[in-house]
């Protein structure tokens, strides 16, 4: 396993484990953080463990074109119950996904550590937020990290009330001209969405 310094660097990510795991420790500065998302790695670690690297292969994403969105989310959007912001509300919206409990996990990935540095990406323009209000109240939202090369790089979301969360992720794909969303890991949600795997050579590709 590698382990990292104060030295902004990663091996790379073919020495990743089968997992996906692929270094521990380091720090979650704007320049760590750049050069992992540039290079297909992610941290996720929980309250209480060191820091961890991430690059899974295969790696889950979604092309654009392929999403899929069912008839009866259809007429959710139609009936416009909800309206969709993009980054007016970043720092509720991490928050917020930071206390919405997963189910196979016993605390939240979330720390307060990744909060503020993912605070400080969004105030550089690397990290986006999608809200979604019902009668003025934020009952859903995500955020993850743009970096400027057609890739979207999603992180989490959060939803307070049926359907919100899936309302702002398929607006904000409609709405925006990315190439791909990296969704990192496969989730059956996601699936449903019309997410596939692809080799982590090949998102590489994409990335660069």
């Amino acid at each position: 396993m590698y382990y990292l310094t104060h030295k902004i660097e990663f091996p790379d990510v073919s020495l990743a484990t089968k997992e996906g795991l692929l270094a521990i420790g380091g720090d979650l500065s704007v320049e760590r953080l750049l050069l992992a998302y540039k290079n297909g790695i992610f941290p996720w670690f929980t309250d209480g463990e060191p820091i961890l690297w991430w690059s899974p292969n295969p790696r889950f994403v979604l092309f654009p074109e392929n999403l899929k969105v069912s008839k009866s989310m259809k007429q959710v959007m139609r009936n416009k119950d909800f309206k969709v912001t993009v980054n007016s509300a970043f720092e509720e919206v991490i928050h917020k996904c930071s206390k919405t409990k997963r189910v196979g996990q016993p605390g939240t990935w979330i720390t307060q550590s990744m909060i503020d540095a993912y605070i400080e990406l969004h105030h550089l323009g690397y990290a986006k937020s999608v809200e979604v209000w019902q009668d003025e109240t934020l009952v859903g939202g995500l955020y993850g990290i743009d970096l400027g090369n057609g890739v979207f790089c999603g992180e989490s979301m959060f939803s307070k009330v049926s359907n919100a969360s899936k309302v702002g992720f398929i607006s904000f794909i409609q709405n925006s001209n990315y190439k791909l969303i990296d969704c990192q890991l496969h989730t059956n949600h996601l699936e449903s969405l019309g997410a596939e795997e692809m080799s982590r050579n090949r998102f590489l590709d994409y990335l660069s």
